[in-house]
């Protein structure tokens, strides 16, 4: 009886303390500066390097059994304390309260707190806005710069290029990426490396993911039925996870970055279309029939590329996944991204900002 007593108490502690956390997240979203110099630059990038050289060195994901086995456990909870719902439900509530406040602030303090931090236009000196001319602009030079080196490759206009690497040594070859990138940002230098393809690639598929980084153990998920095109950007992208920068529209763009800087001329590829295919599609959503005389200019090959990913895509739609999205809209919704997915959009006003004075 003793015994049940102090483990309720614990649970009614744990669970008191969520709205507390709560709270302090609310409060941190008024100090981005405070988090990025004592959490992103101060404690994170030890916690991460920690995690990553921990499980790094594993040839399979630490993550994924994780998953699988808390979701084992937390089923088998269910169903041996199911009864309790109808005689002690306040008891059941809160022990499941108490168990969600464990995993949160272990959440946010092994990764979350990252989606707290200032956004990346500043650390890079550039501006968040844009006008329709400035797009169009620097989609004209991604169309040439990726036209061209798609014809230096050694491929005819018409032909999709698909990268001559296996997913190993794609996860191989970003490390040369980060380390150029590092010269001009020694915040984006990444080791040791913990990037891995997914156990659960297929659930990945049909929810509608091309990766994901698991903040327990640090490792970067990387669905390993996606296109080769994509795979360095996801890679890179997961990896822009894993240095702390939480906001999916800043890693793409840190991705971008990435592939863009590598020595691999195929890798560099995957990024100016990648990063193209952003503005592209930014341009049709503001002026549709520029779009569609734009889309003249591009290489057939690259929109070959870009149809196999969406019948990629489409061949897997379930009703799952459109709520998997939603309920991920949800959650970046609420840690500190107000328009959700919608906020891949900023992903354009960093290109377009960054490279506006600099060269391709």
């Amino acid at each position: 009886m003793l015994k049940s007593f102090f483990k309720n108490k614990t649970s009614l502690v744990l669970a008191l303390l969520l709205p507390v956390q709560i709270i302090f997240l609310q409060i941190l979203k008024t100090i981005p500066h405070f988090v990025e110099t004592y959490y992103s630059l101060g404690l994170y990038p030890w916690l991460g390097k920690t995690s990553r050289t921990l499980f790094g060195w594993i040839p399979f994901s630490m993550g994924d059994l994780f998953y699988a086995l808390l979701v084992i456990t937390a089923l088998r909870w269910l169903y041996e304390n199911v009864k309790r719902l109808k005689y002690e439900p306040v008891l059941f509530i809160v022990d499941i309260a108490g168990t969600v406040s464990i995993f949160y602030f272990m959440f946010h303090m092994l990764w979350g707190f990252n989606y707290y931090r200032e956004p990346l236009h500043k650390y890079l000196n550039i501006e968040a806005e844009y006008t329709t001319t400035q797009l169009i602009e620097t989609t004209q030079r991604l169309i040439k710069k990726s036209n061209d080196m798609h014809r230096a490759l050694g491929y005819a206009d018409s032909v999709k290029i698909d990268l001559p690497y296996s997913q190993k040594e794609m996860f191989a070859s970003t490390a040369n990426g980060y380390g150029n990138l590092k010269e001009k940002f020694p915040h984006l230098s990444i080791s040791p490396q913990s990037t891995k393809k997914s156990m659960w690639s297929l659930g990945l598929t049909y929810m509608g993911y091309s990766g994901y980084l698991n903040p327990f153990s640090g490792e970067a998920q990387v669905n390993g039925l996606i296109k080769t095109y994509k795979f360095p950007v996801v890679s890179c992208h997961e990896q822009a996870h894993q240095l702390g920068y939480a906001k999916e529209n800043e890693a793409n763009f840190i991705a971008t970055l990435a592939t863009i800087n590598n020595d691999d001329p195929y890798i560099q590829y995957s990024g100016y279309i990648f990063a193209l295919r952003y503005c592209v599609n930014e341009i049709s959503r503001r002026e549709p029939e520029t779009y569609r005389e734009i889309l003249k200019t591009i290489n057939p090959g690259i929109l070959k590329s870009y149809k196999e990913m969406r019948d990629f895509w489409n061949s897997y739609d379930n009703p799952f996944e459109v709520f998997s999205k939603t309920f991920y809209n949800l959650f970046l919704k609420a840690n500190n991204q107000p328009k959700g997915m919608k906020t891949y959009s900023y992903m354009v006003a960093l290109v377009v900002n960054y490279f506006e004075d600099r060269e391709f």
